[in-house]
This record gives structure tokens, sequence and C-alpha cells, in this order.
């Protein structure tokens, strides 16, 4: 799944601007909300297994394009699912459409694709709770190719596209907290399901502590395009991940979220909240963020991991250390596929 949880995220995205800023109705059932615990209750018994942070969750969290947060990725999956960029993504989008085809579902393949996003990411342990606004119309025409940033592209390149769509760089680099429960499929396919940190069914700090730390070998095969060494057997990192964590104007806010929980939540939150409302108008949209399940508490802690110490962490912030975390007292760590 590689770069595109996030690349994903942005697709067509990043030609448009910053969404309406009207406030949004809130309001309680019979108003549109309460037919949604169902579904949900149906996503996570027969969708999620039961409610695990697992591939439902990493895949489901990629399927956001088109005309802005509409859902085109699913009305026009023969076209969106060939774009190189969204390699591997056609499985869930086939799954999601049999699901709705199979329980009668409505929602728009929009609303469907967000709500099924925050659905599953509300499984992952230390996940802050997303909000969920209903009212997208379905999605016209299929999103353009080549507006999908890749694990190769430049700093430059990537700060870019977020910009033409209203992110700043703090934003992006909030917006990567979703590799803390992705993995990549693709970017090296002699490992599918290698995870970017070595806690991906946690949502926690732990992939901006392990990209800070000096790469020592590839997981797979190497030489892999988009691809950089990493420090765990079994772990991938990603060459956009590597260099943001590093780039003067992105490694400081990086390196700010590796032993602030509180801060990582509120700043994902709010910059999710940001992306999937792109391209619409939420002044006719409805806040039914009540039906989304309340997230496990945190059930990790930052740290080193085992057999490496601070002193493996390439500092890239210059006007703050790094800050010293404890080390994972456990053995050497060796990251299983996910």
């Amino acid at each position: 799944m590689a770069f595109k949880i996030l690349a994903s995220l942005l697709a067509v995205y990043a030609t448009l601007q910053a969404t309406n800023a009207a406030l949004t109705r809130r309001v309680a059932c019979p108003d549109g909300c309460c037919p949604l615990f169902d579904i949900v209750d149906t996503l996570q018994s027969e969708f999620f297994d039961g409610g695990e942070c697992g591939e439902e969750t990493h895949e489901s969290l990629r399927q956001f394009g088109g005309g802005g947060a509409d859902g085109s990725i699913m009305a026009f999956a023969d076209i969106e699912t060939a774009f190189h960029a969204n390699g591997g993504i056609d499985d869930i989008v086939d799954a999601q459409k049999s699901f709705i085809a199979a329980h009668n579902i409505t929602l728009t393949p929009g609303d469907f694709i967000q709500l099924a996003g925050a659905v599953g990411f509300s499984n992952c342990a230390g996940a802050p709770r997303l909000q969920f606004l209903l009212g997208r119309p379905a999605p016209t025409q299929a999103s353009p190719d080549l507006l999908v940033p890749e694990p190769f592209d430049t700093v430059d390149s990537i700060l870019a596209r977020f910009g033409d769509a209203g992110f700043s760089s703090d934003e992006v680099v909030a917006l990567l907290a979703s590799h803390s429960v992705a993995a990549a499929d693709h970017v090296d396919p002699s490992i599918p399901g290698s995870p970017f940190d070595s806690t991906p069914s946690s949502f926690d700090s732990q992939v901006f502590i392990e990209v800070q730390l000096r790469g020592t070998a590839f997981p797979g095969t190497g030489g892999n395009q988009g691809e950089v060494e990493s420090p765990l057997a079994g772990e991938i990192r990603l060459q956009s991940d590597s260099e943001l964590a590093r780039d003067s104007r992105t490694a400081c806010e990086w390196q700010s979220f590796a032993n602030d929980h509180a801060k990582l939540q509120s700043a994902f939150a709010s910059a999710m909240a940001k992306l999937a409302v792109v391209g619409q108008d939420t002044s006719n949209m409805v806040d039914c963020s009540e039906v989304l399940p309340i997230p496990p508490a945190a059930n990790t802690v930052p740290h080193i991991p085992a057999g490496l110490s601070n002193g493996d962490i390439e500092q890239a912030c210059a006007t703050a250390a790094f800050p010293t975390l404890a080390v994972d007292p456990g053995s050497i760590t060796s990251v299983a596929p996910v």
C-alpha cells in the first residue's frame, strides 16, 4: 500500500482549494444519522473482522479521489484503479462495492468510503475519533491520472501538490501519521504487507521515531524505486518519508510528534477533517460523527527499538534536539508483515 495511504488521500485534491468554511449542522437522530449505526455495526462484524485494525483498515484509508472527497475511485474503478499510483487498490474497491451491494446500502460512494475509513481507523489503539460528515453528492467523473504523488517524488513536489490543495507543510506531516497504521504491498513486491513502523496496529508516534533512525538494510530485495534502507528487519522505509523527516521545512514538525501523542491525535484529526471535505459544500452536510466507535486507548509508549539507542537517531531539526526516549528492553525487533 506504500506511500499511497497518504497519496491516495490527496489524489485530485491537489487541484482544489481549501473547503467551504461554513458552519456544519450537527443534529442527532432521526435526521439522517441513525440508519448509519446499523451500517457501522455490519462493517465492524463483517468487514473489519469484528473490529480489528488490520489490512481492511489500512486499505480503506486509501480510497479518496475524483473531484474532491467524492468517492470517484469506486464509481470509476475501471479507470482509476489502473493508475500507477493506485496500484493494488482494486481489491479493497471491489470488496467494498460487493459489501454495498450485499447490504443494499444507499450511501453515495464518497460518503461510504469516508465512513468505512473512519470506522476502520477507530479500531486502532490510540487513534483519535475522526469526524464524519454525511451528504456528499455522487461523483460525476473520474479523476485525471498523474495527480497522486509517489514515494519517489521530491519534497518540493509533494509540498507543492499539497499546497495547491490548501494544505501547509505541517498538515502534510500530520497526515503522514496515517503511516503509523499502514503497510506497503507494491514498493517491494517480494515482501507484501511490510509495515512502516514496528507497531502497525497502533496509532502512535513510532513511525516518527523509526524513520528518524539511521537506515542499515533493505527488508527485501532492495533497489526498489521509492525505497531507502530501514533500521529494522521486516520494516520498509519510503524515500518520501525519509526525506520529509530530514528536510528543513518539515524536520522539526516531524520530530515534534516523536513523544507527543496528544499533539499527534489532534493534528491528524484536524488535517483529516479538512481533507475529508475538500471539494464539498459543508453547509449541505450533516455531522454524524456520533455513529463512529470510540477508539481503544493507546497501548504503546514512544521508544527506541531494542538493540538501538538514541545515538542512532539522525538529528535533522536545527532548533531542538531529538527527545531522549526509553529503549525497548525486549529482543531486537523484527517486524512481521501485516
